[in-house]
């Protein structure tokens, strides 16, 4: 099939305001992610409302192992959606979608892989977190329920990639949006209606799953040509390149689950209800900062197509942009979440104690350190865009240990519980500053013609000359 024969596969962001596709395509991808964090949020209302701390504490413990099978899931998610944006930003359309197709059958192999070996180890990591009891017990038996569906959830968010690289955000937007409306509408027939409790929400998600997984790939199939039929030479010629991001990008985003992990074990030291109340923060988190989140896998695209493209000036502009709109974003969500203080008490129905201290610390100052996390999203899409993919892994993991754990110490020795977040925020201010410098030498080489336009690029080229021969 010939490239003339894809007329949707443009690069859009190589012209045009940078602020405004930073900003539709952080904003539509975010509802997407706001659905289903937002499904995640009420499932923490309707267990809270269960009146049963072990239960609040389980998915606490539970959702930090979801956040690591999810983790290897985005690093997958970033290496499609580089290599597709770079080639669609070089006008190589048949080569994008080659990348797409390999891309989706690596990802669901690896996934299965993955999910396979948490699975067999789900009480140990458990157990590592800080579980005990009856609370270990009720997190192994929700995660045994959820952690095999990561295949499906793999199809669905590599497809959702895909569609923002060829600048599709809505469409990428509206997979997950069915996805959470599932689950909203299963969560209370399961959880209240049939007295599942929190057997009914792990099925819950599990069908979401699967249902993003659908309409991911739908729109692919109809609007881009779908996907090429995979051959042994295509799955080959594209493995390494596909590693050289994804690999770098799994260990990049591992760090974050890894990390939480040491936090979670610090809080478990207060007990239940200092879990309990940190979860809820987990929860609050993606729904109040659903922008930012998605403004990492945005901001991808945009930047790798006018790398693609050759437009330095273009590229820095994004990266410019993007710090711009995560802090007027941060401001806003934290002024709100300081407004919401009575009704946030409210709804999780939390009395004086140190789940509404830990609550209240974070819809108020910390929350506003959230910039600084945003600051490491952004450049971490530079790296993984520019070619140097490993300066990601570098930052996360230097973030996530040595920007954690003595931070985390310190702050538990000092002002016990709610010193644990204070001390995790600021380890992570120290580590967006070193983040934000090593992405300006990284976009200052690029547009020097020193950092490396595309990964592999001989050996891509090289398919592309055998294939058009046969």
């Amino acid at each position: 099939m010939s490239d003339s024969k894809a007329p949707d596969a443009q690069a859009k962001f190589t012209q045009g305001s940078l602020f405004g596709h930073i900003s539709v395509m952080s904003l539509t991808a975010s509802i997407g992610l706001m659905a289903v964090f937002l499904v995640d949020f009420v499932d923490m209302i309707f267990i809270s409302m269960l009146g049963k701390a072990e239960l609040a504490a389980a998915v606490g413990y539970a959702g930090a192992i979801l956040f690591f099978t999810t983790s290897f899931g985005i690093g997958m998610t970033i290496a499609a959606g580089a290599l597709v944006a770079r080639a669609l930003g070089a006008g190589q359309a048949e080569e994008a979608r080659r990348r797409a197709t390999n891309a989706l059958i690596y990802g669901v192999i690896f996934g299965a892989v993955f999910a396979a070996a948490v699975w067999f180890n789900l009480s140990t990591l458990a157990s590592l977190l800080g579980a005990t009891g009856e609370t270990l017990e009720l997190a192994v038996h929700y995660l045994q329920i959820i952690v095999p569906s990561l295949p499906f959830l793999m199809v669905g968010m590599i497809g959702g990639a895909i569609l923002r690289a060829h600048g599709d955000a809505r469409r990428a937007m509206m997979a997950t949006i069915w996805g959470g409306l599932v689950n909203a509408v299963l969560d209370p027939i399961l959880i209240f209606g049939l007295d599942l409790e929190l057997t009914g929400a792990a099925l819950a998600s599990v069908c979401a799953r699967v249902v993003i997984a659908i309409t991911a790939l739908l729109p692919l199939i109809r609007h881009y040509d779908g996907f090429d039929k995979p051959t042994a030479a295509s799955l080959t010629i594209d493995l390494r390149p596909i590693l050289a991001i994804a690999i770098p990008a799994i260990l990049t985003q591992l760090a974050t689950p890894i990390g939480q992990a040491y936090v979670t074990r610090a809080m478990a030291d207060f007990g239940e209800e200092a879990v309990a109340g940190m979860a809820i923060v987990a929860r609050m988190t993606p729904v109040g900062f659903g922008i930012i989140f998605a403004l990492s896998g945005a901001i991808g695209p945009i930047i790798g197509q006018n790398a693609g493209a050759g437009l330095s000036d273009r590229v820095r502009g994004a990266f410019r942009e993007g710090l711009v709109f995560t802090g007027i974003v941060v401001i806003v969500v934290s002024t709100l979440f300081f407004l919401a203080r009575p009704g946030i008490q409210m709804l999780f129905q939390l009395e004086d104690g140190l789940a509404l201290t830990l609550v209240f610390l974070f819809a108020g100052p910390l929350s506003l350190m959230f910039f600084f996390n945003g600051v490491i999203f952004v450049a971490n899409a530079a790296f993984n865009n520019l070619g140097r993919p490993f300066y990601s892994t570098i930052v996360n993991w230097g973030r996530h240990t040595l920007g954690t754990i003595p931070f985390v110490i310190v702050g538990a020795v000092w002002f016990g519980a709610p010193g644990v977040l204070i001390g995790q925020s600021l380890g992570g201010a120290v580590f967006a500053l070193a983040a934000f410098l090593l992405a300006r030498r990284v976009i200052a080489r690029q547009a020097a013609g020193t950092t490396p336009a595309e990964p592999f690029a001989r050996q891509a080229r090289l398919f592309s000359l055998l294939h058009h021969r046969r």
